[in-house]
């Protein structure tokens, strides 16, 4: 791959993965797109990760080693962002596993629709699976797929986010797939000016969930590739899946407002972000050491009144029927995870 094509920057954070940390720098190192700069940013790791991080960087000079005190997943993605001299960002978590023609899809859907950022699809995976799925990622073979071009992602971020509803549309031939949009940075490619004044707030577990709004009312269009290009580890013990800490559910309530006022404040249903922070709150009320945050419980509380007051009755209502569709799909979820293997 000639040098002259442009330089892509893949952040991965690096955090305690000394297990899985291997197949996720394997499938990067194995892109057919080559012309790429890989930070791995170790976040204070305890284990052996930072060691595992040196030890590909000194057999490829692509890698480039961040070790850093412990911040939190937001400090590490920002130390990439700092240290990123590609044209174009992408992100991978440490215990994911990237199919080999990621960057290469993504890099052309992006450059030939003139996006500002291109997404694909992606398959949850259990670490017994692990194996099958790295030897599946590096047997993949470069072929054009379907692309989608995506306007105004801001409004779909905000709107297409129930799994039935997105089979049901795709069955009335409406491509809704290709119009979901989350919060999670990996498995996109984003031009590099999108990033510009933009950072991950440090120390937050939503961290996310707090630059989305921000990222997608920037992008004119996205362009979505329909082809599973990401593997995504799911561990019963991840923070996503086993965390149950007032802080954990006050930081998704604050950013599920901040997203909330974004959206209205542009004349867009935040259906999501009402989502996001009534489930949220709901949880915040149940959580473990409520009696010692009571005060910021009650301040959260407001904030989310505050903010509902700003919708009309009947926006509140549909709002409320996607609410409880979200929730039906996560006991479900919930069980598929509790029960994988």
């Amino acid at each position: 791959m000639s040098t002259s094509e442009p330089l892509i920057s893949i952040i991965v954070p690096v955090y305690n993965a000394e297990k899985y940390l291997p197949y996720c720098i394997k499938s990067i190192l194995g892109q057919s797109y080559r012309n790429l700069e890989v930070i791995l940013v170790d976040d204070g790791a305890k284990d052996s990760s930072p060691q595992i991080c040196d030890s590909y960087a000194a057999k490829d000079s692509r890698i480039k080693v961040i070790h850093q005190e412990n911040g939190g997943i937001g400090k590490a993605q920002n130390a990439g962002l700092d240290a990123a001299h590609g044209d174009y960002i992408a992100f991978a978590d440490n215990d994911d596993i990237l199919d080999r023609c990621n960057i290469e899809l993504l890099l052309h859907a992006l450059l030939d629709s003139g996006a500002d950022m291109s997404k694909a699809r992606w398959r949850q995976f259990g670490i017994s699976q692990i194996n099958q799925i790295a030897e599946l990622a590096q047997q993949s073979i470069y072929r054009p797929e379907k692309v989608s071009i995506i306007k105004n992602p801001l409004h779909a971020y905000q709107t297409v986010f129930c799994k039935t509803l997105r089979l049901i549309g795709n069955i009335l031939k409406q491509n809704t797939e290709a119009k979901y949009f989350n919060e999670a940075n990996w498995c996109r490619l984003y031009k590099r000016e999108l990033w510009n004044g933009i950072r991950f707030p440090e120390g937050m577990y939503a961290q996310d969930v707090m630059v989305a709004g921000k990222l997608y009312s920037r992008m004119s269009k996205v362009a979505d590739v329909n082809h599973i290009l990401y593997f995504w580890l799911q561990s019963p013990e991840s923070v996503t899946h086993n965390e149950r800490s007032f802080k954990f559910f006050h930081d998704n309530v604050i950013a599920g407002v901040s997203n909330f006022n974004f959206a209205i404040d542009n004349g867009i249903l935040p259906k999501r972000s009402f989502y996001t922070m009534t489930t949220l709150l709901k949880q915040e009320n149940e959580s473990p050491d409520l009696a010692s945050n009571f005060a910021l419980q009650k301040k959260d509380t407001a904030q989310v009144k505050s903010a509902l007051q700003r919708l009309t009755k009947t926006q509140k209502i549909q709002c409320q029927i996607l609410t409880a569709i979200r929730l039906c799909e996560k006991k479900i979820y919930d069980i598929k995870i509790k029960n994988r293997k």
